[in-house]
């Protein structure tokens, strides 16, 4: 999986398309991630107890991996990933536009 938590995205297919966002959790076995202000849905809910809020409740749904793309931290454009092995043996991945490493 070349994305992670607390990356930033873009929606590049679906209703938010063009939408940017920071990763908030990644469902590694469904290839879901859960991206802040993105996929909003509309859940209704009754009141149990003191702590839950009653009615329209509205938040994030999990949105498909193949359907947002990481965007790089240096030219700020959204990339293809790759990887890379430095000399001291770490793995990092990189911008495949600007060759420079993402993590």
């Amino acid at each position: 999986m070349k994305i992670h938590k607390e990356d930033m995205v873009l929606v590049i297919a679906g209703k938010d398309k063009g939408k940017k966002g920071k990763i908030r959790f990644v469902y590694t076995k469904e290839n879901r991630v859960l991206i802040e202000g993105v996929n909003m849905i509309k859940t209704h809910s009754r009141a149990r107890a003191q702590v839950r809020q009653a009615g329209l409740i509205e938040r994030e749904s999990p949105i498909a991996i193949s359907n947002v793309m990481l965007v790089c931290t240096r030219c700020n454009k959204p990339a293809r990933v790759g990887a890379k092995t430095l000399e001291d043996g770490r793995k990092v991945r990189i911008c495949r536009s600007c060759k420079e490493a993402i993590d």
